[in-house]
């Protein structure tokens, strides 16, 4: 069924559908929604964040985490790799680098398929290449076997992002949409020092290769988890967000008009060409991709290289590199992402621009503080200065991930975020590279470490702008998810 006709079903079963009307008589502060196909009516309270519960979003962060974790093994253990098949910082950057690039190839497609087809099976399929992938990398015998499995797996790593946060929108409305990506991006960063910390602690006591063959089967165990979840209605955390605000609170801004002879926002049959420039003539879709692809590289390249920082500048061992990079990193992603995500769902929808404005700030605050770490030559105010600039950098990421479901209409979501995830995941392949590169040019981590703070103050201004162009791309999603419902 095309999602148009999804969405007007749904649409007219949440004003119709039986009992509404007497459920509303009697409850006014409570409706029945048709939600999943075949299914009956969900009764829905007015106002719940999470109005189908949490597992939805706690299920997509556990594939984030899985993914990330797998990823970063890599970084945790790679001075053992390093050692065992002699190739340089370069060469080492260049791995992450490729298989980022090779993901950017596929993420349209990707994005075009998480609007026609069924999310959940997708997203299931995805998590159990990686973990046959995997096994792979625990048996590689030489470099070029390693770059070659790791972009296979690079490749296929970021597929899961569209269909997964295009669910998430469909199963949480805007007052509940930043803690349910807040999830999703704590286990997705928080899983970036939690693969540093095991892969440097499972080189150093089992072999590098222990890591790869273990994480496996929690990832095939996933795979079977995202199958438990029921596939929505499309839009329909649009339309539950446009009876919160039309009952209680502010009503919703006016959509604005469009302006004599320009085009109607594109069908889903549209060349994939039109509906991608469609998604970038948001103002604020614009600002978001920009700043988060600014965050991505610089949190891209710090985390693939800090452990290596924390052992040749002050003499720790792999495990013990790994630990305190892994640990800075997980408690400053966990404390910016709970902090980050509650601020932005409070007063949602009456303070104009509030998402992007607690984002840009906690990007102003990371960028700053990474500054200090950077420059600091000792190692305790050097590990505060690493764990603030992550609480900053992760209040930014729950709310401008958030922002970007906000601004795109329902039936056009999964191509949304293949797009924010494309030029993010092509912002954090060059992290690495470009590190390594101005490593081996200046025999110091800590110079190439420098060379990412002037993208991260672009970044911070390049968000900030949004405020002025957030609340009417909001409305004008909105507008355009109760079109398809008509």
């Amino acid at each position: 069924m095309p999602a148009s006709d999804e969405a007007g079903e749904a649409g007219e079963a949440g004003r119709t559908g039986p009992g509404s009307a007497a459920a509303s008589e009697a409850r006014p502060d409570t409706r029945e929604f048709a939600v999943f196909p075949g299914r009956p009516a969900v009764t829905v309270r007015r106002g719940d964040p999470a109005p189908f519960g949490w597992w939805p979003a706690v299920c997509v962060a556990l594939v984030a985490a899985v993914d990330r974790i797998e990823y970063n093994l890599l970084a945790g253990a790679l001075p053992a790799i390093q050692e065992e098949f002699g190739f340089g910082d370069a060469a080492a950057g260049a791995i992450a680098t490729a298989g980022s690039i090779a993901a950017v190839v596929l993420l349209l497609p990707a994005g075009r398929l998480a609007d026609r087809a069924r999310r959940t099976w997708t997203v299931s399929a995805v998590v159990a290449v990686w973990a046959l992938l995997t096994v792979g990398t625990g048996l590689v015998g030489s470099y070029a076997t390693l770059f070659a499995v790791r972009v296979l797996l690079g490749s296929a790593g970021q597929l899961y992002n569209p269909p997964a946060s295009s669910l998430l929108a469909d199963f949480h409305p805007g007052s509940g949409r930043g803690r349910a990506f807040g999830f999703e991006r704590m286990a997705y960063f928080g899983g970036l020092p939690i693969g540093v910390v095991a892969g440097g602690a499972l080189a150093e006591h089992s072999g590098w290769r222990t890591g790869f063959f273990l994480v496996a089967l929690p990832g095939a165990a996933v795979a079977l988890l995202v199958l438990t979840l029921r596939e929505p209605l499309r839009g329909t955390g649009d339309r539950l967000t446009l009876w919160y605000r039309s009952g209680e609170g502010p009503p919703v801004p006016p959509a604005p008009a469009r302006p004599p002879g320009a085009p109607r926002p594109a069908e889903p049959g549209t060349p994939l060409r039109r509906q991608v420039a469609e998604l970038l003539a948001i103002p604020t879709l614009r600002s978001v991709v920009t700043g988060l692809a600014i965050v991505f590289f610089g949190l891209g390249g710090l985390f693939y290289w800090m452990p290596s920082f924390y052992g040749r500048r002050f003499g720790l061992g792999e495990a013990d590199a790994a630990a305190v990079a892994g640990g800075a990193g997980l408690v400053g992603i966990v404390a910016g992402i709970l902090l980050g995500s509650r601020l932005g769902d409070r007063h949602h929808g009456s303070h104009p621009g509030r998402r992007v404005a607690v984002g840009g700030a906690g990007l102003t605050l990371g960028t700053c503080a990474l500054t200090g770490a950077v420059g600091l030559p000792f190692l305790m105010p050097q590990v505060v200065c690493f764990t603030l600039a992550n609480v900053g950098f992760a209040m930014a990421l729950a709310n401008l991930t958030a922002a970007n479901a906000d601004v795109v209409a329902a039936r056009h979501r999964g191509l949304g975020f293949a797009v924010l995830q494309m030029l993010v995941t092509l912002g954090g392949s060059l992290g690495p590279w470009l590190i390594g590169v101005v490593s081996d040019a200046t025999g110091s981590l800590g110079v190439a470490f420098a060379a990412v703070l002037a993208p991260l103050s672009v970044g911070c201004a390049v968000v900030l702008r949004a405020r002025a162009t957030y609340e009417a791309d909001a409305a004008a999603a909105l507008a355009r998810s109760g079109e398809d419902d008509g």
